[in-house]
């Protein structure tokens, strides 16, 4: 079985995923679409496809597909993926999003229930959660290894100085953050947020955010556009009765510390990932051969619904802030 793919949206993104696809065995390219007709044409010739304008003469041009890559920008780096996943997902194709799903909540819903009641796979590119590292860390959480897990904490920052929304930073960033911490902790029931606008702007660029997860784990989210530099972009830690682990850049440097010994693990660049960028690959590989294993749709890794629920812990926080409250999060 191959794949025949469309990818919408072909900005830098977009060229990221059809990068991925071109160079897999049981995938090809099969069309283009971008409103703006020179980046299709371009995106056309270079990935050897026919080019669209519209979605909608996509889908009535006679091509069959079987899976989309949605890679539209907009506000916020997510308001411009309701209309075309909609118009995609009503065609019966399986979508593979970008991050946010959407940061319209209502938007968001709907994408997820149209999948479901379509029965067709719905994925998002929560691509920090697909590094061979980050795996292992899993792995070692769900044997137990850690023990009980009683406390997570994440950093992400990045320097960034675009200037947007007031919210720009929570919502275009940390789906991604927020996601690796439900992907070991699972759901979180509480938060409690405090911003800060960093030096000469407008935005909310740095963000602390306390959380409470279902299983009574606690959390902690720092995240900035005012930090960084050329290292220390990601840190995630998760502490257990027996151990903890730290997980540095995504996927660079994993080490396991016992609570009762000095006898530590370290683990550098497991499975050859050497850097942040090679995770696209990790990401759309894995949706690639689910699409080909032809899963059940809730058996996507990071399926829509877990875009969802990382965009309900993002506004429980904006509202904790402007509240001074603390929110329960809302349920899917």
């Amino acid at each position: 079985m191959a794949l025949n793919i469309a990818i919408v949206g072909m900005g830098g993104i977009g060229n990221v995923h059809a990068g991925v696809y071109q160079k897999h065995p049981e995938c090809a390219i099969v069309a283009v679409c971008d409103a703006i007709k020179e980046k299709a044409d371009q995106a056309a010739q270079r990935y050897n496809c026919r080019a669209f304008y519209s979605i909608k003469d996509m889908l009535t041009s006679g091509l069959t597909i079987d899976v989309a890559s949605v890679c539209t920008a907009g506000k916020e780096n997510g308001g411009d993926h309701y209309e075309p996943t909609m118009e995609l997902l009503n065609a019966g194709l399986a979508v593979l999003g970008e991050k946010p799903i959407s940061n319209e909540i209502p938007k968001a819903r709907e994408m997820v229930a149209l999948a479901k009641k379509k029965n067709l796979r719905y994925g998002i590119n929560l691509n920090h959660r697909f590094t061979p590292a980050a795996i292992r860390a899993k792995e070692w959480v769900d044997q137990g290894r850690l023990g009980e897990l009683n406390i997570i904490n994440m950093t992400m920052w990045i320097n960034n100085p675009n200037e947007s929304s007031p919210h720009f930073h929570m919502r275009a960033l940390h789906p991604h953050s927020i996601d690796v911490m439900r992907y070991y902790c699972g759901d979180v029931a509480k938060v409690q947020a405090f911003f800060k606008k960093g030096k000469g702007r407008t935005i909310w660029s740095n963000v602390q955010v306390n959380m409470l997860f279902t299983n009574e784990v606690t959390g902690h989210l720092t995240g900035s556009y005012d930090a960084g530099g050329s290292y220390g972009l990601e840190t995630c830690e998760v502490v257990g009765s027996n151990g903890r682990f730290v997980l540095r850049e995504a996927c660079e440097h994993l080490t396991f510390f016992p609570r009762f010994s000095r006898e530590t693990e370290t683990y550098d660049y497991l499975g050859g990932m050497m850097s942040f960028g090679e995770t696209f690959g990790s990401r759309i590989g894995r949706w690639i051969d689910q699409n080909l294993q032809q899963v059940r749709p809730e058996e996507i890794d990071a399926k829509a619904e877990d875009a969802l629920k990382a965009q309900l812990i993002i506004e429980a926080a904006i509202e904790s802030w402007e509240t001074g409250k603390v929110i329960t999060v809302a349920n899917v």
